[in-house]
């Protein structure tokens, strides 16, 4: 609706008249603080001779529920009916897409207005319960970057769903109900990741969401920015580049003077990621000179324990991709060649491997190099053996569909063959 808005160039003051509505609650709708209620599709339809679409558009959305609900005081209604699982959202991802960027601008607007200083967490109630309950989302973490995101999906619903039960059960100092809401809104993340990893994107859309309302309820700037990184890959890798920027851009601006040097980083690389699909080669090239003098500043005692994976290993690969999708695969493979030097791998992270060995044998492939596309594949194909992740098998296939027309040579038809 804010997209046809601005494209008719009619004024603010001008289209609400037109429109019958007070600009103000106009406003509120399109960032996404108000739900689109049939009277108001109709009036955009009317006003923006749009024949009807918004109004159909409203009439096939599911229905409304508390994903409508405003930020101030809806938290817990929102994660209570996440961990209920009354429906299942089958969004397409550009709905998804939408619905993030509408999201990030709530949280941008929430954070503006939490108290600037707080004092530190003093734990009077049972610390031990939520110490335990942080390992295990650690735990997860640990096995999503093994074994993908299948199981890894189930049991962080758990999780989540336990922070709610003891979240509701009220028995909390402030600083424990605080760090409970840190808790759910990390679950929730990891259940927005897993869910996004196996190509459930409206699934993933409601919990990123979920996610960056609870680090809200905790003041906890850092996790909603962390949540809201992972919100961009999802854009950046389903066509939405523009919006995956701006994703970033919201986290960044909301952490600048409170984040460490790694947190930077992590958020500066994955802004030149989705630069670089934009085709936006000098900007790229900009952040990742960014994300690498932040790890030159070295490791903090308050880096975020999320953090454990950005590295000068993770920057390369990052700059490797960005240089495969900005035309460049000689740079690609250096970058990656760099990256793999210092990257783990086959064995601590063989998802997140084989997505690069698989975009290394595409940068192979665009040199005319068959031997070195196929031994790259086959060392992605060999990392996957144990992953169940639907975006890495996406990956893969989308490899073999490039190099099936190169069948002739006998190491690529060994390749297809083998499966």
């Amino acid at each position: 609706m804010r997209a046809a808005r601005r494209a008719s160039g009619i004024p603010w003051a001008a289209f609400a008249r037109a429109a019958g509505f007070g600009e103000a609650y106009l406003r509120n709708i399109e960032n996404g603080n108000r739900p689109v209620t049939a009277s108001v599709a109709a009036a955009y339809d009317l006003v923006l001779k749009t024949g009807g679409a918004f109004g159909s558009a409203l009439a096939d959305a599911p229905a409304a529920t508390a994903r409508h609900a405003p930020w101030e005081g809806a938290t817990l209604a929102v994660l209570t009916e996440l961990v209920d699982g009354r429906r299942v959202d089958r969004r397409s991802f550009i709905a998804a897409g939408v619905a993030l960027s509408a999201s990030a601008t709530s949280w941008s607007r929430a954070v503006a207005q939490m108290p600037p200083d707080r004092p530190a967490m003093v734990h009077v109630g049972n610390p031990r319960l939520l110490a335990h309950l942080e390992e295990r989302l650690d735990y997860l973490r640990r096995v999503d970057d093994e074994l993908g995101s299948g199981e890894v999906h189930k049991q962080a619903g758990g999780e989540l769903s336990l922070a709610v039960r003891l979240i509701k059960a009220g028995r909390h100092t402030d600083a424990d109900l605080r760090r409970l809401y840190t808790i759910a809104a990390e679950a929730s993340r990891q259940v927005a990741w897993t869910a996004f990893d196996q190509g459930r994107f409206g699934i993933a859309q409601r919990h990123f969401d979920a996610s960056l309302r609870a680090s809200v309820e905790a003041e906890d700037v850092i996790t909603g920015a962390y949540s809201l990184s992972f919100a961009a890959i999802q854009c950046y890798s389903t066509g939405q580049a523009g919006r995956a920027v701006s994703l970033l851009d919201t986290a960044r601006t909301q952490v600048r003077g409170k984040a460490t040097p790694r947190m930077d980083a992590m958020l500066a690389a994955r802004t030149a990621r989705a630069l670089s699909k934009t085709g936006a080669k000098a900007d790229t090239a900009h952040q990742l000179h960014v994300a690498r003098a932040a790890l030159d500043k070295g490791r903090s005692d308050d880096d975020p324990k999320t953090l454990y994976w950005v590295d000068y290993g993770e920057i390369e690969m990052i700059a490797g991709s960005a240089a495969l999708d900005l035309g460049d695969p000689a740079e690609a493979l250096r970058r990656f060649a760099a990256g793999m030097e210092a990257y783990p791998g086959d064995e601590e992270y063989p998802r997140t491997h084989a997505i690069y060995l698989a975009r290394a044998a595409e940068a192979h492939l665009a040199l005319d190099d068959l031997d070195g596309a196929v031994a790259a594949a086959r060392h992605a194909a060999a990392c996957l053996s144990s992953v169940d992740s639907a975006r890495s098998a996406s990956q893969l296939k989308d490899l073999r569909g490039k190099l099936a027309p190169h069948a002739a040579d006998p190491a690529v038809r060994d390749f297809l063959e083998a499966g």
